[in-house]
């Protein structure tokens, strides 16, 4: 603002030549001053309300946009601060195929003192050793009455623990609030699940971490917040494993087997309907691993899948199918089996003398080494392994359990023609239960790789043929047979048209060569063989079936029944009608008239 003088000279000097009062010039400058100010004071004024009332404006502009939002949003339960509240203890379910739960949260209490503010030591180490008797009452008083300020006493108890401890009135003993993981069937399922623990531990808050199995594989999903409703659903069904896994019991204990495994596979999808291994524990109480001695002794270890064994008789399929796709024989071929089969100082044997020849398909149904071997032969190495391979039969399973990865089949250093030879009747190659039913679902549901999934992910694309329809057909074909009048007769269910082959392999010692009395009896078996759906592979450790004059140990004696026994109860399960299964082609042509 420019400022006007006051009392301007030339302004005075003119009043005063006509005769005025210069007085009055500067009463009427000073008002004009005045006024000027009182004017820019107000616009001032006037501006700063007006961006203050933006600012109002603004701010209940924001309250009521986040009021709508809240209340359009859905309800939840508001959460407190409280020390230990930053450790994440939320973990989605895990479902069945059929939303049924196999593993959930469980709300309950930790127990945990703090000595100096306890009143009765000697009186509360007594009445807690009462409450839990795996305590030890001298160790708690020495805890007690030392140095600690804090220490805990159980990881979880139950809700009438709770009130027993409460009730001793001692101020020193303090819960804190837990999730726990619950797995409410117990033992079923238990190898796939695997089981979580504790990890990072606050007073009023633990973390719940995967150990094993599908609660390891999927960690990172279970404990995302984001997730945490929705539930991990798996291809189990709840139903099909626990009858499994009963009868897998009840024909272990009746073979006198030292374990046995099952895999339960959809064949057309790779979906694992079932998978069980014994002897198992329940995730709830997860027994702590071995120390000493051989890993596969323990509950834990998952026969179906870490299991690495020679499955014997049962890989004789996958020669002949070969030597059919490369057209070298059909089932019809006769195959020289004039024994023994010399290989420089070895000798290939059958387990009887089947004459000078046999078809293609009698060599399966006879199960003859010296057949398969022969038609091995001309197969060649390279040609064999390549083959195996593309059935997933030489590398690690791709299934969602944590410890499928580590699991590699055991190849001969040298892929001899010996080693062909002898790879053919299934020896010299160790594989997993779960590759074989792998191996057998691609083989014989028309000759699409499949994929081996537990989880639930939506339509399964077809995967890479392996071997045509009609090879697929026709090797259902003779496994049909190996059941109607081979050596797994002990393996049919009227109204399921079981196919499937045998495989009784010894058992290898831990420091080379084999055992004349223990042996790994598999019977890999598809049903319905015309029209397969499912696949399943049953196996037992060291079985030993005595009730004849001599002690028992082939897997057609051994492992066929039992797997009968499982098709018989889980095939109603599964939504299988009994049928009649349909006629061979009778050469009669039908026309009209």
């Amino acid at each position: 603002m420019t400022r006007v003088p006051l009392r301007p000279l030339a302004r005075v000097l003119e009043a005063r030549a006509n005769g005025e009062n210069p007085d009055g010039i500067e009463r009427e400058n000073l008002r004009k001053r005045h006024e000027e100010m009182r004017d820019t004071s107000r616009l001032r004024a006037e501006g700063r309300l007006v961006v203050l009332a933006g600012l109002f404006f603004c701010a209940f502009l924001l309250v009521g946009l986040r009021m709508g939002a809240i209340a359009a949003s859905e309800p939840s339960e508001p959460r407190g601060h409280a020390p230990g509240a930053q450790i994440a203890a939320a973990r989605a379910d895990i479902v069945d195929r059929h939303g049924r739960l196999l593993a959930t949260n469980l709300v309950t209490h930790a127990l945990y003192a703090q000595p100096p503010m306890m009143v009765d030591p000697a009186r509360a180490a007594r009445e807690l050793v009462k409450i839990f008797p795996d305590l030890d009452e001298e160790r708690l008083l020495d805890w007690f009455t030392g140095d600690r300020k804090f220490l805990w006493i159980k990881k979880k108890i139950s809700p009438e623990q709770k009130q027993a401890v409460f009730d001793i009135g001692e101020p020193g003993l303090l819960f804190g609030p837990r999730e726990m993981r619950l797995y409410p069937n117990g033992p079923i399922a238990a190898h796939v699940l695997g089981g979580a623990s504790f990890g990072r531990e606050g007073v009023n808050a633990a973390e719940v971490i995967g150990v094993a199995g599908i609660e390891k594989a999927f960690d990172a999903r279970l404990r995302d917040p984001g997730q945490a409703g929705e539930p991990l659903r798996l291809t189990l069904d709840l139903t099909v494993q626990a009858a499994v896994e009963r009868v897998l019991a009840g024909g272990m204990q009746m073979m006198n087997a030292k374990g046995a495994s099952a895999v339960l596979m959809d064949a057309l999808t790779g979906e694992i309907v079932a998978l069980a291994s014994l002897p198992d524990f329940d995730p709830n109480d997860r027994p702590r691993p071995l120390t000493t001695g051989d890993a596969s002794d323990s509950p834990l270890f998952n026969r179906a899948v870490q299991g690495l064994y020679e499955l014997g008789s049962t890989f004789k399929i996958f020669a002949v199918a070969q030597a059919m796709e490369l057209g070298q024989v059909n089932p019809d071929t006769m195959v020289n089996t004039r024994g023994p089969l010399t290989w420089g100082k070895y000798r290939i044997r059958d387990f009887h003398d089947y004459g000078a020849e046999l078809s293609v398909t009698d060599v399966i149904v006879k199960s003859s080494n010296i057949g398969t071997a022969r038609i091995a032969q001309a197969i060649g190495a390279e040609r064999q392994r390549a083959f195996l391979d593309s059935l997933g039969l030489l590398a690690p399973m791709p299934v969602e359990l944590v410890e499928a990865p580590g699991v590699s089949p055991l190849q001969p250093p040298n892929w001899s023609e010996l080693s062909t030879m002898t790879i053919s009747y299934g020896h010299g190659l160790s594989t997993s239960p779960l590759h074989l039913a792998t191996a057998y679902a691609s083989l014989l549901n028309g000759g699409t790789r499949v994929r081996p999934t537990l989880v639930r992910s939506g339509p399964v694309a077809r995967g890479p043929r392996v071997v045509s329809e009609a090879t697929s057909r026709a090797a259902r074909a003779m496994l049909r047979q190996v059941v109607t009048r081979g050596t797994a007769s002990f393996g049919e269910v009227p109204g399921y048209a079981v196919g499937g082959k045998t495989g009784t392999a010894d058992k290898p010692k831990p420091r080379g060569g084999y055992y004349d009395d223990k042996v790994i009896a598999t019977f890999a078996s598809v049903f319905p063989a015309h029209d397969p759906r499912y696949v399943l592979v049953v196996s037992l450790d060291e079985p030993v079936e005595t009730s004849g004059a001599k002690p028992r140990r082939t897997a057609g004696w051994t492992a066929v029944p039992v797997a009968a026994e499982v098709i018989r109860r889980v095939a109603p399960l599964l939504g299988l009608k009994p049928e009649i299964e349909p006629l061979g082609p009778t050469g009669i042509t039908l026309t009209s008239n």
